[in-house]
């Protein structure tokens, strides 16, 4: 689905990343971690095709983003950003009609099907009550889920989400990460998503990146990477791994002593 080719990223004259060589197939799902300011958004911005690598190039389907026409790109993936401004008073359902753009071709209006994408992925977020609401009355959960199915509705795929859990609340978080793994298996989607989380990651995702923020990586299955030494090397404090049951827990050593 998508791969980085001697991936190089670089800000202020320090690298991020160096030399990513990595790919992901339809029906995985990966999780991205590492410490604050490792580069994780930068890398999702440069996978989406809205950032520039210093070096190496990303390819989606074996064709290199700068081949994709921009329509053409849009139908292929989605991605959620950390932030977003709401300016204008638009109701929740034109929000997430305009995530259906790229399919209107030279059509001024969306059609039935378009709507019928949008009132899905409203339902399948549990927010399709709140569809004519304006979008700036929302809290900051409701606000997320309504991202969330604007990507959804865009039906790409492969979706890139920066930090999707932000602002959920515990039930909806798991709610979420459920239904995106349920388009991986069920529908083959590829699924990249950015998160601080390391006992969800190991539930919700099969495959995880880790990140450094000096160059370094180390990318592979769940099983292989999310270990308590590795993780305590990349996100900078000792990390202890408990068992509970058939479960792995993982807690910041001395976090309540």
């Amino acid at each position: 689905m998508i791969s980085a080719i001697d991936l190089t990223l670089a800000v202020g004259g320090r690298v991020l990343l160096d030399k990513l060589n990595w790919q992901a197939e339809p029906g995985q799902s990966w999780y991205v971690i590492g410490r604050n300011g490792a580069g994780k958004s930068t890398l999702l911005r440069t996978l989406a095709g809205l950032s520039l690598p210093s070096a190496g190039h990303v390819a989606l389907q074996g064709r290199t983003l700068d081949q994709w026409p921009l329509p053409a790109l849009a139908q292929q993936r989605a991605l959620l950003t950390q932030s977003r401004s709401d300016a204008f008073g638009y109701r929740v359902i034109e929000t997430v009609l305009a995530a259906r753009h790229p399919y209107c071709g030279t059509r001024y209006w969306e059609d039935g099907d378009d709507h019928r994408h949008c009132r899905a992925a409203l339902q399948a977020m549990q927010v399709d009550g709140l569809a004519e609401r304006d979008i700036r009355t929302l809290s900051g959960g409701e606000r997320q889920r309504v991202a969330i199915a604007a990507v959804l509705a865009q039906d790409t795929p492969l979706i890139l989400l920066d930090e999707p859990a932000n602002a959920l609340d515990l039930g909806h978080q798991v709610s979420v990460m459920r239904l995106l793994a349920r388009l991986c298996r069920e529908q083959g989607k590829t699924v990249m998503m950015i998160g601080h989380d390391v006992n969800l990651a190991q539930h919700a995702a099969s495959h995880a990146l880790l990140l450094m923020g000096d160059g370094r990586w180390t990318a592979g299955s769940v099983a292989e990477v999310l270990h308590a030494p590795l993780l305590s090397q990349y996100l900078g404090h000792p990390i202890e791994a408990i068992q509970h049951g058939n479960r792995q827990i993982f807690i910041p050593e001395g976090a309540f002593t």
